[in-house]
């Protein structure tokens, strides 16, 4: 069986890849039907990984890091709307490659803050996490 890890490195990469192709499209004004695929692709592997990321614990969604992807999922969903105008969906992609980018190298302090804890809860696991430990105010979970 395949790990989980595996899972995630697959799913991120068509993801990565998808909002490549939608991203591109849409600076070089690619037709609707040509860009919905790649529309609907970066949304489905963005809530796997949603799914994959939270895992079992719900707190997930309340820390930093899980915010900034349901933010991200949620501009995603609004490109449809914004189909008629050209460049609010240019600028709503921008800002989800913008806030994919902060996300992902925010110090873990800010990635794994919970805005209803008020406090870092640490998990087990990814990037930065091993730094957390010299904070000692900080809860496990």
């Amino acid at each position: 069986m395949l790990s989980a890890r595996f899972w995630n490195i697959a799913f991120r990469t068509a993801h990565i890849a998808a909002m490549g192709v939608l991203l591109g499209g849409h600076a070089f004004d690619v037709s609707r039907e040509r860009l919905l695929p790649a529309l609907w692709a970066t949304i489905g592997t963005g809530v796997i990984l949603v799914g994959l990321e939270a895992g079992g614990r719900l707190f997930w969604f309340h820390q930093g890091r899980g915010i900034i992807t349901l933010v991200k999922l949620g501009l995603l969903c609004a490109v449809p709307l914004l189909w008629p105008y050209w460049s609010a969906r240019l600028a709503v992609l921008m800002a989800v490659v913008v806030l994919a980018s902060v996300g992902a190298h925010a110090p873990a302090r800010l990635r794994y803050y919970s805005v209803i804890y008020r406090e870092v809860i640490r998990c087990h696991g990814g990037p930065g996490v091993s730094r957390l430990d010299e904070d000692p105010d900080e809860v496990e979970v």
